[in-house]
């Protein structure tokens, strides 16, 4: 060898190559037990902690994780969960009704009443519109909130509210919050996971489940529920695990020869933890993805044997799967990129909620049922809801599209210790406003929070000079009347 490899081994080159990401994958493979006692801080003398090390509770939980189902677009209360029967037999009637969008700030408009009948369900006798066949049969578990309210009702700064509690951009997600709160259980997963519409992303991208001013091993990543599960785990080219494992093994003995430094590198110690992660990933996520593990009756419970619910059902079949394997927040988006393509109902109202609730109702029941039938979903908390909702008035002089409601829309909760077959809050006679017992989406964030067994208002985070929260630094409490 010449120049600065003059005199050095095999092993020396190896190790010193690659600016030392090859000791990052030797970490792994030799455990924390073995690096995590030699691992320092910047100051050289403070040890190291995986940041995503399992954290405890604030106190004893109820869920131990989180299932976001995100209806992105925004799906109509009045025509799915909010029964309103005055507004049958109304259609084309102009009424006196605030509403604003993204036309604005209107005082009257054209009503479009609903294009469903609602029927009857379950011991607590809720209405469920006729979209939702299958989930109506579930009602005795879900708590609805009827009075839901948001700050925005434009599509981008209303998803960034509902995903990180900010209508601005930067701040970190639901799941970063619930990473950096209690850890990861599963340190060959990611804690924190979300799947995309075969359509496309949502408005905003990645700004959705980023982790914001923490540091990036807390923020969400997207997971396929087909092909390759984590993009850009194994670069194109690159070696095969057996060639990675034999290099391994010649930095181990290497390690074994000359001792690992303890010198504070304090760059590499902070993202080491993202890097093992990622080297373990090659192997653990193909297998969670792997859905020929799981019988055709439970296949055909999440609607996988349809073809307009095939995707969806298979993305809720893999929530449940990650579920069992320690993730602690997924997000599944059902709808993608623009125009119908989701919820975003402006058009044909008809065409665009009968396409999404196909979509999406018997995937949906199908999880409640199999993580209720698996002992799961005492402990798996199941978030059902948009951005925002939509308004009873139509958009457009003509046509039955509706545009976007932030006043007052519906959401809902199953599982993790919520009481099932209740309903609070309600909007006004036309589903226009929230009336009675309005929530702000920061409630509903602190529900969550709390019923993970993290405190709303002391989860924190010291960033700009403020002990930041998901919930804002003037807090916020969860929703009492649907906690068990």
């Amino acid at each position: 060898m010449q120049g600065d490899f003059c005199g050095r081994t095999r092993r020396e080159f190896l190790w010193e190559s690659g600016c030392g990401f090859g000791a990052v994958a030797l970490s792994a493979l030799l455990g924390d037990d073995f690096f995590g006692s030699q691992q320092v801080r910047a100051d050289g003398v403070t040890p190291f902690r995986n940041p995503l090390a399992p954290r405890p509770p604030h106190f004893e939980p109820k869920a131990r994780s989180v299932i976001f189902l995100f209806m992105y677009g925004g799906p109509s209360h009045i025509d799915t969960f909010d029964y309103k029967p005055t507004m049958y037999g109304r259609d084309n009637q102009t009424v006196e009704v605030r509403t604003f969008g993204r036309g604005g700030h209107r005082n009257q408009g054209r009503i479009v009443e609903p294009r469903w009948r609602f029927r009857q369900y379950g011991e607590c006798g809720k209405r469920v519109s006729d979209l939702f066949p299958y989930l109506a049969q579930r009602v005795d578990d879900i708590a609805f909130l009827h009075s839901m309210t948001a700050d925005s009702p434009i599509h981008g700064s209303a998803m960034l509210m509902m995903n990180s509690g900010r209508i601005l951009s930067g701040h970190p997600a639901l799941g970063s919050w619930v990473n950096y709160g209690l850890g990861t259980v599963n340190q060959d997963l990611p804690g924190f996971v979300v799947m995309l519409d075969p359509r496309g992303g949502p408005i905003s991208g990645a700004r959705n489940w980023t982790s914001g001013y923490m540091p990036a091993y807390f923020e969400g990543t997207v997971m396929r529920s087909q092909g390759t599960p984590i993009l850009n785990l194994n670069r194109p080219g690159g070696v095969s695990a057996t060639s990675q494992r034999q290099v391994l093994d010649a930095l181990r003995d290497y390690n074994e020869a000359h001792g690992m430094t303890r010198a504070g590198n304090s760059a590499l110690n902070a993202r080491i933890a993202s890097y093992e992660l990622a080297y373990r990933m090659q192997s653990s996520a193909p297998e969670a993805v792997d859905l020929t593990q799981e019988t055709n009756e439970t296949r055909q419970l999440y609607g996988m044997d349809e073809g307009r619910s095939e995707a969806f059902g298979r993305q809720c079949l893999l929530a449940r799967r990650l579920v069992e394997r320690g993730v602690r927040c997924i997000q599944i988006y059902s709808g993608g990129n623009h125009n119908d393509a989701n919820w975003d109902a402006h058009g044909d109202l008809a065409h665009n909620h009968n396409l999404h609730a196909g979509e999406t109702d018997k995937p949906i029941a199908g999880l409640l049922t199999d993580l209720k039938r698996r002992g799961l979903l005492d402990s798996t908390l199941v978030v059902w809801g948009g951005e925002f909702g939509r308004q009873p008035t139509a958009e457009y002089a003509r046509g039955t599209g509706r545009d976007h409601n932030s006043y007052g829309f519906t959401m809902w909760l199953a599982g993790g210790g919520i009481r099932g077959g209740v309903s609070v809050g309600s909007t006004d006679e036309l589903g226009s406003a929230a009336a009675e017992r309005p929530f702000h989406v920061k409630h509903l964030h602190a529900t969550i929070l709390h019923q993970l067994g993290l405190d709303p208002n002391r989860l924190s985070y010291f960033h700009g000079g403020l002990d930041q929260k998901l919930v804002g630094v003037e807090g916020a409490e969860p929703i009492r009347e649907i906690i068990a």
